[in-house]
């Protein structure tokens, strides 16, 4: 993972000028010299509002005719009779009608005529009257669209990209679902950026991974970037559901009717086995990151359970590699919105990143930190690089200690066993919970108390060789922060924030859509320990992540487990926790067996990415390369951990 990144020029200097020049002329912020800001001039009372119907060009509904997704647009209607053309904010969801977006649930609603009344989220709102068109995509198989969701796949990606060729003249649209008249979008100059949460910000990756021209910039948050790994951990199913539930979840009453034969594509490509087959390999964007030419502003939940962390890291590491221009958002939160736990300087950072990005003004935005990142709840930190300069992955090492199960977490390499069986009742915030204390459930190796701040920053791996007593066996690694803290209440119902009665506004209203929306604040917990990182994996994958198989009882085996990236600083005063054990319970599923492991420590090690490298760990440890794990100052109370949130057929879509 690189330690520093650079924006890099989109257009050659004579383009930049000349299209300076002209923005002075025809960009409703420009007065005298160079916009640095759209500013609100436009009606949105007045805005255009229109539907057309853009062929996809495939019939996955298999009914003979090409598949028609619909496309609900606002824009200004000032530019157009002015002669000028603007760019478009584009947010391509299956969820208009079946469950809503944002906070509040949002669907949208029409007229008589058919065209839109209340776009859902504030976009619209806020960015029609600055200059700008929005556009919301139905996916194929939902809403007023033809088709069938295929979760991420083919349908699901050109339900999206054919729109962003109609906006740059190159694909075909209508004014009607099945009528002949075309629909052009002269009102446009092509230039578009596409946002949205969760299985919309997925889809936003998945177009930008097909390098479509006109594509200029995407704002995934909380967004997938390969969906094996939203079912599978390396073997390990992560819910009890696959792509198939989700499918039926969104599909339009039409499209239950006709897809069925997709349906089945879905249960017999997705087997529960966990192997990775062509159907994955179909839905990873991460392999194509190199055709991605449009830049990225991520954003996501450190403790997102829902669309984890994982899919954060690889997304970030395979865009890097290839010099895409990113910015980056960390929260403490679970699977929430920016706007709902950092709204004010969102919808600033937002607006500028758009005026950059698809208006080519010059305001800075691209020599601002590359990552922020909430420390504590409600306080930010940047980085001019992430992972920061200086990051190096480093190799600690499990020992152990004077009681079994409870060792410790060095750089020396460790000697010896421990062993753990499988308890699927109990999950990470357990194990966390009794880090000094041996239980048959887990294996924990700390260090002991740190004297100066260690920084993680990343993601991190743990290679471990263990001996089950079973054919089958699911492992989970976690590291923990062993200390007292005030954190976001990830595991509560809004999963880091409380949604409070009152509005604040964010652009411009009708009778039918308003701009204002409830506030919320950081719905906070008191912990003694803190999970910043997690993983796990079926232990037979160890030979294959394309393929499990039945392990032999009384053999080792190593396998690597990838835990979900990262930045959290364990303080001073605290330690840094390793824990090893089988289910996490509510996180991923349990084996058919009831296995107990031998961790051969000699073989076991986690390699972490810290700020400053070796040199900072061992300072943070006094230099030495074991420490005995020494419990943390009791308190007043005992303090527990977040609890995880339910698992019931989660969806990548929506909630705070």
């Amino acid at each position: 993972m690189p330690t520093r990144m650079r924006f890099t020029t989109w257009r050659p200097l004579a383009t930049v000028v000349i299209a300076v020049l002209t923005a002075a002329f025809l960009t409703p912020a420009a007065a005298h010299g160079s916009p640095r800001e759209s500013r609100p001039v436009y009606s949105y009372e007045n805005a255009a509002r229109e539907a057309v119907w853009v062929d996809t060009g495939l019939d996955g509904d298999a009914d003979g005719h090409t598949d028609r997704v619909a496309v609900d647009i606002v824009r200004p209607s000032e530019p157009a009779r002015q002669g000028r053309k603007v760019p478009v904010i584009m947010d391509a969801s299956p969820y208009y009608s079946c469950c809503g977006r944002g906070n509040e649930s949002q669907l949208k609603t029409y007229d008589a005529n058919g065209d839109v009344v209340q776009m859902p989220l504030f976009y619209d709102n806020y960015f029609v009257p600055r200059g700008y068109a929005f556009v919301g995509v139905d996916l194929a198989g939902t809403n007023r669209s033809d088709g069938c969701v295929d979760v991420g796949g083919r349908s699901d990606i050109q339900s999206a990209k054919a729109v962003v060729d109609w906006l740059n003249g190159r694909a075909r649209a209508y004014t009607s679902r099945t009528g002949t008249e075309r629909a052009r979008a002269g009102w446009t100059n092509g230039r578009t950026g596409m946002i949205g949460k969760s299985w919309d910000g997925t889809i936003a990756n998945g177009v930008a991974a097909t390098g479509v021209r006109g594509l200029k910039t995407i704002v995934p948050i909380s967004a997938i970037s390969s969906w094996y790994d939203y079912y599978f951990a390396k073997g390990a199913p992560l819910y009890d559901s696959g792509p198939d539930w989700l499918s039926d979840y969104v599909d339009s009453p039409d499209a239950r009717a006709k897809c069925a034969a997709v349906q089945q594509k879905l249960v017999d490509g997705a087997p529960r086995t966990g192997d990775r087959t062509p159907l994955w390999t179909e839905r990873d964007y991460v392999k194509d990151a190199a055709k991605v030419r449009a830049s990225v502003f991520l954003v996501h939940g450190m403790q997102d359970l829902n669309v984890r962390t994982k899919h954060l890291g690889q997304w970030w590491d395979a865009l890097a590699r290839h010099g895409v221009e990113r910015k980056i958002w960390l929260s403490q939160t679970g699977h929430v919105d920016p706007f709902d736990f950092r709204r004010a300087a969102w919808v600033d950072t937002l607006h500028r990143w758009f005026d950059h990005e698809l208006l080519g003004y010059d305001n800075g935005v691209d020599r601002e930190p590359v990552a922020d990142i909430e420390r504590h709840p409600d306080q930010w930190v940047t980085s001019t690089a992430w992972p920061p300069k200086g990051t190096a992955t480093t190799t600690l090492r499990p020992g152990a200690g004077p009681r079994p199960g409870v060792g410790t977490l060095g750089t020396s390499r460790g000697h010896g066993t421990a062993a753990f069986t499988d308890d699927p009742g109990l999950g990470e915030t357990d194990w966390a919970a009794h880090a000094d204390t041996p239980t048959p459930e887990k294996a924990a190796f700390t260090t002991g108390p740190l004297t100066r701040d260690l920084r993680l920053s990343g993601s991190s791996r743990v290679t471990v060789t263990a001996t089950p007593t079973t054919s089958t066996a699911h492992l989970s690694a976690v590291l923990v922060d062993l200390g007292p803290d005030t954190i976001r209440d990830y595991g509560a119902g809004g999963e880091g924030i409380t949604t409070l009665a009152d509005r604040t506004c964010w652009g411009a209203s009708t009778a039918g859509d308003s701009a204002c929306f409830r506030q919320t604040r950081a719905q906070t917990a008191d912990v003694g320990q803190t999970v910043v990182s997690r993983g796990w994996a079926d232990l037979g994958n160890y030979a294959s992540e394309h393929r499990g198989v039945p392990l032999t009882p009384g053999r080792a085996y190593t396998i690597t487990l990838d835990l979900a990236a990262t930045d959290h600083v364990v303080p001073a005063g605290h330690r840094l926790a390793l824990i090893v054990a089988g289910t996490d319970k509510d996180l991923i599923d349990p084996p058919s067996s009831t296995p107990t492991l031998t961790l051969d420590l000699s073989r076991t090690s986690a390699r972490v990415p810290l700020v400053g490298g070796a040199a900072a760990f061992a300072r943070a440890t006094g230099g030495s390369t074991a420490a005995t794990p020494t419990p943390t100052t009791p308190t007043s109370r005992t303090l527990d951990g977040v609890r995880t949130p339910p698992t019931t057929h989660r969806v990548p879509d929506r909630t705070a």
